[in-house]
């Protein structure tokens, strides 16, 4: 698999984290990956074969050819179709409200078609992704489309200066601490969050921990799997191992042992 990162233009790097594109071959025999959550809403392009999405029941659901795909509470499983062509928007924690049309919270775990949710600009918007030659030209396409879409007045300052104080540090804070800090209570963070993000707080912050634990992880930034969850301050071996198996689907041993090679794409990295 080729991936290629891209930087958005200075107006939208508040707003967009990079753009990605994932290119290979058909696989002989096609392999199921798991995409573990990171925070980031994402709006794809499939310029290659689709992907097929397995659902909690086992059912196999093939994926729009232009969707966004709102947070991911739960580990998400795919497969290849064919061959691989992919390009995306991934967005701040809060980088898509400004673009919303309907409610995030709404599109928690879906892959919502670009025209469910901008009508004949969405189906113009794929039309023009999908028969465009270059990244550069997708880039321009995609930026200026959502640059005619934005919304600044949508930006809860709040929203954003909670999640840098989440991000600081490390996933490791309580929302106690969180509402104090902010001098709000905690039932209205929480609705701020679920309106912006489409994540509680909470939720949020278990994320980043978690991401920022699969990064030491997989970099083998540790010397066993106890020091790790001591690292990453969870409060014992049982809650680090029901936190890490909610968010990838394996406990750390097995995912250490058979995923460690799983790529970026799967984890968020930039």
């Amino acid at each position: 698999m080729n991936y290629q990162t891209f930087q958005p233009r200075p107006e939208l790097s508040a707003l967009i984290k990079c753009y990605w594109t994932l290119e290979g071959p058909e696989e002989e025999v096609p392999q199921q990956q798991t995409i573990v959550p990171d925070g980031c809403m994402e709006m794809i392009f499939h310029y290659g074969d689709l992907y097929k999405q397995y659902m909690d029941d086992g059912q196999a659901v093939v994926q729009p050819r232009s969707c966004v795909f709102g947070q991911l509470t739960k580990p998400l499983v795919i497969e290849s179709t064919g061959t691989t062509g992919m390009f995306s928007v991934r967005f701040q924690y809060e980088g898509f409200i400004p673009f919303a049309t309907i409610p995030i919270k709404e599109m928690d775990d879906k892959a919502v078609p670009l025209d469910q949710l901008f009508g004949e600009n969405g189906s113009e918007l794929e039309k023009n992704m999908l028969t465009s030659k270059t990244t550069e030209e997708k880039i321009q396409i995609v930026e200026e489309f959502l640059l005619r879409k934005l919304d600044a007045n949508a930006i809860d300052k709040i929203v954003r200066s909670t999640i840098d104080t989440i991000i600081t540090a490390n996933g490791q804070i309580s929302i106690g601490e969180l509402s104090k800090q902010t001098n709000i209570n905690r039932r209205q963070l929480e609705r701020k969050f679920s309106s912006a993000i489409g994540l509680s707080p909470k939720q949020l912050s278990k994320t980043i921990r978690l991401q920022t634990t699969l990064k030491l992880l997989l970099n083998k930034e540790f010397t066993t799997l106890t020091a790790l969850a001591h690292e990453s301050e969870y409060y014992d071996q049982a809650h680090f191992i029901k936190d890490f198996k909610e968010f990838t689907g394996l406990t750390p041993k097995e995912f250490y042992g058979e995923n460690l090679k799983m790529s970026f794409l799967f984890f968020g990295t930039d």
